[in-house]
């Protein structure tokens, strides 16, 4: 007891003292006292075995967590929604698995959101105007979308040239949404109440719709953009376009104890993209307006 004090910065008095409340509170004898020795009781020694392999395991649990850190690694569980995933981050897993081949990549592809913490997921990749919440959202690329259609279908149903137009059109939308709400040139944001012949819970169902030349969408650029550039789409009405609060952000618990697998999902992710303009707006004019000379108005 002598030593322990004088390795603890306490008198022999003391160190007895806390060892007389641990028995108390035990409810246990756990040494032997005699003028001449002090010697640990069966039940003592048991007890001290088993609280040392007790700060064994914590030694070598905060090892395990630093080796972690070091090096990222274990399984991480991804929400994500599906046609971005295929095109904008599937592609790009196989650099991403090089880089970190301590890292399996568990995701679940849906377009529809979900609870993070409740479902057991590290990290969720969302498309939308977020709301306040308790999870940490990091912006990781502007979401901008567009009117567009085919020029096969500008030839059939005339170009519009206002909001209003867009009643007399065949206007595409998912998942039960009866309006688009679209931000003005002026920043103004207005309410289009639109419908059509085709309505279906699946994004890429619309996407194939507006490349058949079947009516006019509104799309995402990151979905269209090879379309657009190829001329396969053409915008209408380019002076409208999808809110600029929507963006691609990836959302997770906690910015406290980040594990650094999630870290360095997100920072691959950021620096895939551009930390600007991502890669696919780049050479993409978002100004520009229809292409009249290729797309005959019949009104």
């Amino acid at each position: 007891m002598s030593e322990a004090g004088r390795e603890m910065g306490l008198s022999p008095a003391v160190v007895s003292k806390r060892v007389s409340m641990l028995e108390e509170r035990l409810g246990a004898r756990l040494f032997q006292r005699t003028t001449r020795q002090l010697t640990l009781t069966e039940t003592g020694a048991g007890y001290f075995k088993r609280v040392v392999d007790i700060l064994n395991l914590i030694e070598e649990a905060e090892d395990f967590v630093n080796r972690r850190n070091e090096s990222p690694q274990g399984v991480l569980r991804v929400s994500a929604p599906t046609s971005f995933s295929r095109l904008h981050i599937a592609p790009y897993l196989a650099q991403f698995l090089e880089r970190y081949p301590g890292i399996r990549l568990d995701f679940h592809l849906t377009d529809q959101f979900v609870d993070i913490i409740r479902e057991g997921y590290d990290v969720a990749i969302r498309i939308g105007e977020l709301k306040d919440s308790s999870l940490v959202a990091k912006k990781l690329a502007p979401n901008h979308r567009v009117l567009c259609a085919s020029p096969d279908y500008l030839r059939k149903a005339g170009v519009p040239r206002t909001l209003r137009d867009l009643e007399g059109h065949n206007c595409f939308t998912a998942f039960a949404q009866a309006e688009w709400r679209l931000e003005g040139p002026n920043g103004k944001f207005h309410n289009v109440r639109v419908r059509g012949n085709i309505r279906t819970n699946s994004s890429e169902f619309i996407r194939e719709a507006l490349l058949a030349g079947l009516g006019i969408a509104l799309r995402s650029t990151w979905d269209i953009a090879s379309e657009l550039k190829r001329g396969d789409l053409l915008r209408v009405l380019p002076e409208y376009r999808g809110s600029s609060n929507v963006a691609v952000f990836a959302v997770y618990p906690s910015r406290e104890f980040m594990p650094q697998k999630v870290s360095v999902f997100i920072d691959f992710l950021t620096n895939l993209y551009g930390r600007g303009v991502p890669y696919w707006d780049r050479d993409l004019n978002l100004d520009e307006a229809v292409a009249c000379d290729l797309v005959k108005d019949p009104t």
